[in-house]
């Protein structure tokens, strides 16, 4: 159970991410989550569920009740061994109360569709992923997925075009890896990151939440709450409200 940082009070980990509202003007609310070490890893030889413990995958489960749809870059389905994504049925209930699916859809993001079709991510016929890639791709590739996926083509695979493929959803939650992360924040369409800050020190070359390139000007943020589990640290910002230029 995880505790408010102040006032020392226990917190539901689902009750607490589904008290907020979330709404973008004309496009998805998109939502980052992410767990880092203290010294910035993403990852402990080359997977992120090293850093977390048992608060972590509570809130992490939580949040994933929240989506209309989970986007990933395909690197990190392989990386992390992605499964379908099904929910049980409490959260399944608190979505139907908003008027949601059972089960938000996962989208991959994969240009070269270099997807294994053995993947673990396409053992669900009932839970198919919708894989975004590009015009450009092998349909030798496309041959070998078959009908285990849907399929969107888009001309670029940009954060806008993205955002406009899933246009029919409210909120978009992003789950990595950090490149695809990176050219959100460049874009400037980020509005909400969850953070988990594991307590552990790990050094090497793992990289950071977002790399790419640089957002001009930096995204300015704001921290809305911040709640202490046994061990590790839990982050929720917000996008800062534009200043009015004088």
């Amino acid at each position: 159970m995880l505790r408010e940082m102040t006032t020392g009070g226990e917190v539901d980990t689902l009750d607490l991410v589904n008290s907020e509202s979330r709404k973008a003007e004309g496009r998805p609310w998109v939502l980052v989550n992410f767990v880092t070490s203290i010294d910035g890893a993403t990852t402990v030889k080359g997977k992120s569920s090293a850093l977390g413990d048992d608060d972590d995958l509570a809130m992490f489960k939580a949040i994933r009740s929240l989506p209309d749809v989970i986007l990933v870059g395909a690197r990190t389905v392989r990386a992390e061994d992605y499964q379908p994504v099904v929910l049980d049925e409490e959260r399944r209930a608190v979505r139907r109360e908003r008027g949601q699916a059972d089960d938000p859809i996962l989208a991959i993001v994969s240009g070269s569709l270099g997807i294994d079709p053995e993947a673990r991510v396409f053992g669900d016929p009932e839970h198919k992923p919708l894989i975004l890639t590009s015009t450009t791709a092998d349909p030798g590739r496309l041959v070998n997925i078959g009908d285990m996926a849907e399929i969107a083509f888009l001309i670029e695979l940009t954060p806008e075009k993205i955002l406009d493929q899933l246009g029919a959803a409210s909120v978009v939650l992003l789950e990595g890896g950090p490149t695809l992360t990176g050219q959100f924040v460049a874009a400037g369409l980020v509005d909400e990151m969850c953070l988990t800050v594991s307590p552990l020190l790990v050094g090497g070359d793992s990289k950071r939440v977002a790399v790419g390139a640089e957002a001009s000007p930096p995204l300015g943020m704001r921290l809305d709450r911040s709640h202490l589990g046994e061990g590790s640290l839990f982050l929720r910002y917000l996008r800062a409200e534009e200043k009015e230029e004088s």
